[in-house]
């Protein structure tokens, strides 16, 4: 639906562009944006499998199961559904790892197969179940310690102090991930009441 979408727009852009007589700046803008596009690329890249590489080294050496034993505790309260020794939990603690360096691409294949062990135990395979829901508003919400990807981005745009968004991040970040889970619980146990 997304690749139908973004075709809908460029051709909208590439008729107008011949309506109004702006074919010449339509070219100018491809051929300018796609070399910027290739140095961002350039300029991320690194930042990127460098926190790739080392969350990998973190799992292979046993530092992301260490997370997730801390992280227990609280992933117990927050998934009352889900077993204890299922999958699901790890899965979810190294997507919130990931979340917290600010690498949603490395948290992209541990949430994938976090929502695939949620799946296994759902009683309705249509339709998402609360602990679908909360991780969902963990995944998207999540606190962000070091925000890797807008820290490249500062870096690859000449920023005077790229640093400095680190403590804004983490505020926004915590207070979205707070009231995200508030309101997850609260919708929950209305609709516990309403059954």
């Amino acid at each position: 639906m997304v690749n139908y979408i973004w075709a809908f727009l460029i051709i909208i852009g590439v008729i107008y562009s011949f309506i109004t007589g702006n074919i010449n700046t339509l070219n100018e803008s491809i051929l300018t944006n796609a070399n910027e596009a290739l140095d961002l690329i350039l300029n991320l890249l690194p930042v990127i499998v460098l926190w790739t590489g080392i969350l990998k080294i973190a799992e292979e050496s046993g530092l992301l199961q260490k997370f997730a034993k801390l992280l227990m505790p609280l992933l117990h309260k927050l998934f009352p559904d889900v077993p204890k020794d299922n999958k699901a939990l790890g899965y979810i603690s190294s997507n919130i790892a990931a979340n917290m360096l600010g690498l949603g691409s490395a948290a992209t294949p541990a949430g994938l197969k976090a929502m695939n062990e949620l799946q296994k135990i759902n009683q309705n395979k249509d339709t998402a179940t609360n602990p679908m829901i909360t991780f969902l508003i963990l995944n998207t919400a999540g606190v962000t310690l070091i925000p890797t990807t807008i820290l490249a981005l500062r870096m690859a745009y000449k920023s005077s102090s790229p640093g400095e968004i680190i403590l804004p991040a983490i505020i926004a970040t915590a207070c979205s991930s707070v009231a995200g889970l508030i309101l997850d619980y609260f919708i929950r146990k209305r609709g516990k009441k309403w059954k």
